[in-house]
């Protein structure tokens, strides 16, 4: 029983340290922000952070992960991904309440292409997850007839997430550059027109 209980424990030690990595990411971005703070703050020492994780990376990658759940939570994406252009809409607007995590999630996405890093297969996953649900989505919109109909909905949703994640380099650079205008832009780009 007590190993049980020390598993609980360290379970629950995870997700508190996902929990403030979280709000020290988006407060301080990803160069300003030290896993010393974050330690600290859940009463670990750096060492005693590391040991719930394998590596920086991992802690990285878990962080973005942690990320994805309370987004998806605060959205309107369903399991069915009906309405999911206005959930990621609304995800793209909330990024730009948190550039720190927009910064953390830009630069991991990044070096998570290396097979060996530890947050490559959550990055795969992860694409392939909202591709897969974005071309659902799309293609029953093209057989409601809201778009257009000569475009493959793959595509489409592949090109709608290189809008989102090229617009979030944009803005890191550019703060005056809307994320989620740029999106909206796109979607009036693949519209049908209205029946007359």
């Amino acid at each position: 029983m007590p190993e049980k209980r020390g598993y609980a424990k360290g379970i629950a030690k995870r997700e508190e340290i996902l929990a403030r990595a979280l709000e020290v990411f988006a407060d301080k971005g990803y160069r300003k922000a030290s896993l010393r703070e974050i330690a600290d703050s859940v009463g670990l020492s750096q060492a005693g952070l590391l040991h719930h994780f394998s590596s920086k990376g991992e802690l990285f990658s878990e962080v973005l992960r942690k990320r994805d759940e309370v987004d998806s939570a605060a959205s309107d994406l369903d399991s069915d991904w009906t309405g999911a252009f206005d959930g990621f809409v609304g995800i793209v607007r909330h990024n730009a309440e948190v550039p720190g995590l927009v910064q953390l999630y830009a630069t991991i996405s990044a070096e998570a292409a290396d097979p060996e890093h530890p947050g490559h297969d959550y990055f795969v996953s992860r694409y392939a997850q909202i591709v897969g649900g974005l071309e659902q989505y799309l293609r029953a919109e093209q057989d409601a007839g809201r778009v257009r109909a000569d475009a493959d909905p793959r595509t489409l949703a592949r090109l709608a997430v290189a809008v989102a994640d090229g617009m979030q380099v944009q803005w890191m650079l550019d703060p005056s550059a809307d994320m989620a205008d740029a999106i909206e832009a796109y979607w009036s780009l693949i519209r049908s027109a209205p029946a007359s």
